[in-house]
């Protein structure tokens, strides 16, 4: 029988702190000597090491070999064994802190430079009549002001750049002694190169006059433009040329609209073949073109360069190539399919501003050391892997995560425990090296009823949904949906056999803290990625495998179990959210009122028999009748409905990575069947069990496994 314990036991998630915390990180400097380390394993001073021989020599946690200690870092130890310092050095006392890294950690042992942000503009036909480029023109003139900074700085040391393109590619030159902004154009994009060094990465607070200057020619420069061709490669290569040239890491914030169709190195084709769903062909959809842009997240990662996109389609792009740069690069992409400033302008500035302002490091390394016994062995997130150990980051930020799974491949001791450190080397946004380091002790237990007592059912969640996405680039979506089902079932089948007390085979008995896995298990499988349907976009399938690979573990569980709120009995008065309720349709009432989010989607449903009072309130209309389709706003009304409401929207908005558009559907519209895809525990839309279904399903493989 195969309901044995699994030996990858622990699966931790290791999301990263945001950068910096809201608490600061301590900073520990010792000067021109750097972090102290063991000798043999190169683990970093923490906690977890023993001084012995009166102070003179501390024993490793990780490898167990035993230093000297530094004559300059030598202190007494008391009755206890401890450090006499132990409260005063952030590296003995405290999980996370942070080194000053000497010159032997930055690249060729030269000091790090301050990054840059180059924005890079498609002003082809489409984003030009779009209105995208005023708008996007007019945001970054204040935008600009809000750049990230180091921690009591009172300006940011970012540097700043401009292009724009469509089939050829335009630089600017901002330097603060000109009067006019200068344009260079590049129009062999087989052979790119940067047509200037001095002038194009400059400090936004020295060239204002001129940017603004730029900002306000781009959109009048190309308004009677008729090209639609466009290029995508070639600017990513100019970007990293630039940041080359200037010899620091940074950002590219793309604004692109259409598939790069243009003559050039990573043209792309419309490779959309509805006819692959639900064959073992259908991963081909999912796999980025090879060549051009492989080469480019090497280059990418290489210089410390991350690329966010943003995308305005109105038809298939091939997201699956074009978001492949991004995916290694710990960048983002965010898509806004057909765009009307109107109706999403202010969603794309709210995403905008928030990508523009987070903190962020960047050129970044990450290696996780672990004492013996275990070892990591897999990672999932925005990284890219020379080898099997060191973690490349072209950039880190604070919505970004690292999952990281363990193997249990040696004994380990129940008395001393298992201890692992993440340390992470990046660039400020002020140019300045530094340690991040993370460690974590956790116990062990030859016990397995221990196990399932300590587990983290979100975690492994966040670790199932990543494998299982990155599985179907290689095997047949059944396939996948199969293995995830006999997980799920051997998991509770082991706590069964081994933990359980004995009871009547018809009974199913889920540990503890495992209560709502199968429920998170089935929303899963009814992902748009995993589920095979002709009537699901391609690219949506493909963003969304996208960007759950760098999920952290709260933002997955919202995705997989959207929240559903009760508004039309809440309490006016006061900040409290009403609790949410189960999200399945017998849940909606025809005389209420319901926001759902998920963190990436918002809607408020309105029942046929809404309250007319909380029409009223919100719309300032009598009834729902008069409410017109394709509402898409909520009025700013002086009234106790009006102000709650708008409260908890805006308190959801700021809590998420994410912007989120509001959609409000009233109860059988036809929008009313994307607002029920949402609803988890009901049938699948595109196919894919209830809630209950499923449970049955996975309680007769139980019991299968079992006899």
């Amino acid at each position: 029988m195969e309901s044995e314990p699994p030996k990858a036991f622990l699966r931790q998630c290791y999301p990263f702190l945001s950068l910096p915390p809201r608490t600061p990180l301590y900073l520990v400097n010792h000067g021109e000597t750097g972090p102290i380390r063991c000798n043999r394993c190169k683990a970093y001073m923490c906690p977890y090491m023993q001084f012995i021989d009166g102070g003179r020599r501390f024993q490793c946690a990780f490898c167990n070999c035993v230093n000297e200690v530094p004559v300059f870092y030598f202190q007494h130890l008391d009755h206890m064994g401890r450090r006499m310092d132990f409260y005063e050095r952030p590296e003995l006392s405290l999980g996370s802190y942070e080194f000053s890294a000497t010159l032997d950690y930055c690249k060729n042992n030269k000091p790090a430079s301050a990054p840059a942000y180059i924005f890079m503009i498609d002003v082809s036909f489409t984003n030009i009549k779009s209105g995208l480029v005023r708008l996007l023109c007019d945001e970054l003139k204040t935008l600009l002001d809000n750049l990230p900074r180091e921690e009591g700085a009172e300006s940011s040391a970012i540097k700043v750049g401009f292009v724009t393109y469509n089939k050829i590619l335009h630089f600017y030159n901002v330097k603060s002694a000109l009067a006019q902004p200068q344009m260079m154009v590049v129009s062999d994009t087989a052979e790119m190169f940067v047509p200037l060094l001095d002038g194009f990465l400059v400090s936004y607070a020295e060239s204002r006059a001129v940017i603004h200057n730029l900002l306000d020619q781009i959109p009048d420069m190309f308004a009677d433009t008729n090209e639609s061709e466009t290029v995508f490669a070639p600017v990513i290569q100019a970007g990293v040329e630039a940041l080359k040239a200037a010899e620091c890491s940074g950002k590219l914030f793309i604004f692109h609209a259409s598939i790069p169709t243009a003559e050039a190195p990573g043209k792309l084709k419309n490779r959309d073949d509805k006819k692959l769903v639900s064959t073992d062909k259908e991963k081909t959809l999912f796999h980025p073109v090879k060549g051009v842009y492989e080469q480019l997240s090497k280059d990418c990662v290489a210089q410390g360069c991350s690329v966010d996109l943003f995308l305005f389609p109105s038809q298939y792009l091939d997201i699956a190539t074009m978001g492949d740069v991004p995916a290694h690069t710990g960048g983002a992409v965010y898509k806004y399919s057909n765009f009307q400033v109107e109706t999403d302008g202010e969603h794309f500035l709210r995403d905008l501003r928030k990508d523009v302002e987070k903190p962020i490091g960047f050129d970044a390394i990450m290696r996780v050391r672990t004492s013996t016994g275990f070892r990591a062995t897999d990672f999932f997130g925005g990284v890219y892997m020379n080898n099997t150990t060191d973690v490349e980051l072209a950039a880190v930020d604070c919505d970004h995560a690292i999952t990281v799974e363990l193997k249990h491949d040696d004994t380990l001791s129940e008395e001393t425990g298992a201890f692992m450190q993440c340390a992470l080397l990046y660039t400020t946004v002020g140019g300045q090296r530094r340690l991040r380091v993370h460690n974590l002790s956790l116990n062990c237990s030859s016990q397995l009823m221990e196990l399932f007592k300590s587990c983290e059912t979100d975690s492994l969640i966040n670790f199932f949904a990543k494998t299982a996405y990155r599985a179907i680039l290689k095997q047949p979506l059944k396939s996948v949906r199969e293995i995830l089902v006999n997980q799920t079932a051997h998991m509770l089948a082991c706590y069964r056999k081994n933990c359980a007390s004995p009871s009547a085979a018809s009974q199913l008995i889920l540990p503890e803290t495992m209560k709502v896995f199968p429920v998170y298990m089935n929303s899963l499988m009814k992902t748009a990625p995993l589920v095979g349907s002709t009537e699901l976009s391609t690219d949506d399938r493909a963003h969304q495998r996208l960007a759950v690979m760098a999920m952290g573990v709260e933002d997955t569980q919202l995705l997989l179990y959207p929240r559903l709120i009760p508004l039309h009995n809440m309490e006016l008065e006061g900040e409290a959210v009403p609790s949410p309720l189960r999200c399945s349709e017998d849940r909606l009432s025809d005389g209420g009122a319901f926001l759902l989010e998920n963190g990436h989607a918002l809607f408020l449903w309105l029942g046929q028999a809404c309250p007319p009072e909380l029409i009223q309130g919100l719309f300032n209309l009598p009834s729902l009748a008069h409410l017109q389709p394709n509402t898409n706003v909520l009025p700013e009304l002086d009234s106790p409905q009006s102000r709650k409401v708008r409260a908890i929207v805006s308190s959801l908005m700021q809590q998420r990575p994410n912007s989120m558009k509001l959609q409000i559907v009233r109860s059988k519209d036809k929008l009313e069947v994307l607002f029920r895809q949402f609803l988890v525990e009901d049938k699948g839309l595109y196919g894919g069990a209830s809630y209950m279904d499923f449970l049955c399903y996975v309680h007769r493989e139980i019991r299968t496994l079992l006899t």
